[in-house]
């Protein structure tokens, strides 16, 4: 997703840089457009996260623990390394912050969830409620199931909507909509599949 989001901001003529944990994933990074920056969010400092954001004017935290990974990554990645990027970004002095966050965070998990996704969820919550207690001009997305098939540009994009799926091409092009427009401050939004236009469905916040 954040690939997308990388290869969007630069064909708009925007200067995008995109945080890498892993040194082989520089030359994805730069392929989609965007300068890359080498550092491990569970491995860094303060200091360290808020001198990469100097001088930008919005942090998208797009980052993951990923499938495979176990309960204390979740924690140290869905949740403690937003808490720190939104720390840095206070330092930094930039406001505009949108975390992507997940469909079903917030709520209890439905009877037989997998323990880790459980995990997963409550890490996303918990992030969540850090991001709103912020003076950051913030938004929260919560896409549905993510999957790679092509975009379509219509969505359904509201503080509540049904479960469903969203293709990661459609929730990268909706953040930088967010981006452009400055839509959805201080609100948390759900995302799927729909029969909106994008633009429209901005324009409807």
């Amino acid at each position: 997703m954040a690939r997308r989001l990388e290869r969007l901001l630069a064909t708009a003529g925007h200067s995008a840089v995109g945080i890498a944990r892993n040194p082989d994933h520089v030359g994805d990074v730069q392929a989609a457009g965007a300068q890359a920056v080498v550092c491990d969010l569970e491995a860094t400092d303060l200091d360290a996260v808020a001198a990469h954001l100097q001088g930008a004017d919005a942090v998208v935290f797009a980052a993951g623990a990923g499938p495979g990974s176990g309960i204390p990554r979740k924690q140290a990645v869905d949740r403690d390394a937003s808490v720190l990027m939104a720390d840095a970004a206070e330092r930094a002095g930039v406001r505009r912050f949108v975390q992507i966050s997940s469909m079903g965070a917030g709520a209890p998990p439905r009877p037989g969830t997998d323990e880790t996704f459980a995990a997963y969820l409550r890490a996303k919550a918990e992030a969540e409620e850090d991001l709103r207690r912020r003076d950051l001009d913030w938004t929260v997305l919560r896409p549905g199931g993510l999957t790679n098939a092509p975009g379509t540009g219509r969505v359904r994009l509201a503080s509540s909507v049904p479960r469903g799926q969203i293709s990661r091409d459609d929730v990268a092009a909706v953040i930088v909509g967010l981006l452009r427009d400055a839509r959805g401050l201080g609100q948390t939004l759900e995302l799927v599949a729909g029969d909106t236009p994008i633009d429209q469905a901005l324009e409807q916040l």
